[in-house]
């Protein structure tokens, strides 16, 4: 008897309009779920964004998405959303004294993914912190050392810093000194380290590579190389550079000198 009278109070309460409500809500929820994943997929197509730029508007699109479907299934289910609203306004202002540190880091990951001072798969220097970026969250950037750490640096600390982007420019220029002895054939020496860096296939002809003489060292005469490369290029160029300019100097017998220090003995007796 009792489980009877729960069932026919129960079929009071529902009705048939609360039925056709409720099912309404769900095909509403169920569309802006499809939509949103839609929104998600079309965005990243776009070619004319780069991956920070398509993840923030992918988020924005979707999330929004379900926050609107939400809430129009809430009101179709007799929820009065200015009531929630007001609530939600409480809780934002809240939350915003409580997590300033948060918001500045939300907003500052805004300014860097619009401003593009450096994008994923760029090499970067903050400070002591040097490496690839592998993410740009809307909280806080990623980066991989090279030696294979993950290092998360907060955005409010990019903008604030000044940031070295090794991978901003399609060319770069590498310095590489050498040293001769003295006796030298300088004009020849230049020549000859000349030939040898535009041998080397990554090189650039233009800009043409720079040869000086850099100064009178203790025990040799010293040249900087200046030539320009492919960015992608540059980390394993001035090693080969110099074993290629080592041999080259050995085969036209021009002398690479090492330190060397003369000491002079003078004996008290002769003195005496």
């Amino acid at each position: 008897m009792v489980f009877q009278e729960w069932a026919r109070e129960l079929s009071q309460l529902i009705t048939k309009r609360h039925i056709i409500n409720f099912s309404t809500a769900v095909a509403i929820l169920l569309f802006g779920v499809l939509l949103a994943r839609r929104a998600h997929a079309a965005i990243g197509r776009l070619g004319t964004l780069d991956h920070s730029q398509r993840m923030l508007f992918q988020r924005i699109a979707y999330y929004g998405l379900l926050v609107l479907a939400t809430a129009a299934a809430l009101d179709t289910l007799g929820f009065d959303l200015k009531v929630l609203l007001g609530a939600a306004g409480v809780l934002t202002v809240a939350i915003g004294f409580a997590a300033q540190t948060s918001a500045s880091n939300l907003i500052s990951g805004l300014f860097l993914m619009f401003e593009r001072p450096f994008v994923v798969g760029n090499t970067i220097a903050v400070g002591d912190i040097r490496g690839e970026v592998i993410a740009i969250d809307l909280m806080s950037t990623k980066i991989r050392t090279f030696n294979n750490l993950m290092i998360r640096v907060p955005n409010e600390t990019l903008v604030k810093s000044n940031i070295t982007n090794y991978s901003y420019f399609p060319i770069r220029r590498v310095d590489v000194e050498v040293g001769v002895a003295y006796g030298s054939d300088l004009a020849f020496v230049s020549e000859l380290l000349k030939q040898t860096v535009l041998a080397h296939p990554e090189t650039l002809r233009e800009p043409a590579p720079l040869i000086l003489v850099k100064g009178l060292g203790a025990s040799s005469i010293d040249f900087t190389i200046q030539l320009w490369a492919p960015t992608e290029s540059v980390a394993n160029l001035p090693s080969e550079l110099y074993q290629a300019i080592e041999l080259a100097l050995k085969a036209n017998g021009v002398e690479i000198p090492f330190p060397t220090q003369t000491i002079l003995h003078r004996s008290l007796a002769a003195h005496a």
